[in-house]
């Protein structure tokens, strides 16, 4: 049973969330907060899977309430999915960097966003590739200049040539395609990186792609 917090100020979001999830055998709505504050509190409470956190919110909002739980080694389980009105909205860029695992749009069709919940969990894309592109061309746009990680000696040509894919927006379909591997390699080779890079998600795999010169803006295929 995978068990997802809801933090959004707007009862009626939360009421419509609480809904579609919970009608899921396979999903279960574990709290709701209303704010950040009480977010960070009831994920050190109820440890959930998944947290659906607003990124406007009162007492704390929800990048400062991200900072804090994937800041815990202790929550290092738990996966923080931002919700926005926006597709591009200037705070999703922070959200990443602040270690969650991706965003959703608010009007997100619901197949779309059990989708989501489903696949973060899993350490899988969160989103389709079309806006991951816009999401990772957007980013590098803002980057810091590149600067070598001496990490990524640790990793095997094949992985460096996988993480840079993952790098471009591509999902293991695309990716076993391109290296003419099965689907199971390719999500093996993007686990086995994430692993020795300490990389808590896909997303975090992207940030570290483009800070470490691996990939660059303007190869967005």
């Amino acid at each position: 049973m995978i068990r997802v917090l809801l933090a959004d100020d707007q009862l009626l979001v939360r009421a419509g969330f609480r809904a579609l999830l919970d009608a899921q055998r396979d999903i279960e709505v574990a709290g709701e907060a209303a704010d950040g504050e009480e977010a960070v509190r009831l994920v050190g409470e109820l440890r959930p899977d998944v947290v659906l956190m607003d990124i406007r919110m009162p007492v704390l909002d929800g990048l400062a309430a991200t900072r804090r739980i994937t800041g815990d080694e202790r929550l290092d389980g738990v996966k923080v999915v931002m919700l926005t009105t926006f597709e591009l909205d200037e705070y999703v860029f922070e959200a990443i960097r602040s270690g969650a695992s991706g965003f959703l749009v608010k009007d997100t069709e619901p197949e779309e966003l059990l989708r989501a919940v489903r696949a973060v969990v899993e350490g899988d894309a969160l989103l389709s590739p079309g806006v991951t592109r816009r999401l990772i061309a957007e980013f590098a746009a803002r980057s810091k200049p590149p600067a070598e990680a001496e990490r990524l000696g640790e990793l095997t040509e094949r992985e460096r040539a996988v993480m840079a894919l993952v790098g471009i927006g591509l999902s293991n379909e695309e990716i076993a395609r391109r290296l003419v591997v099965s689907p199971l390699t390719a999500k093996t080779h993007v686990s086995r990186t994430m692993v020795k890079l300490g990389a808590r998600d896909r997303a975090q795999l992207v940030v570290l792609a483009y800070e470490s010169g691996l990939v660059r803006p303007g190869w967005l295929g």
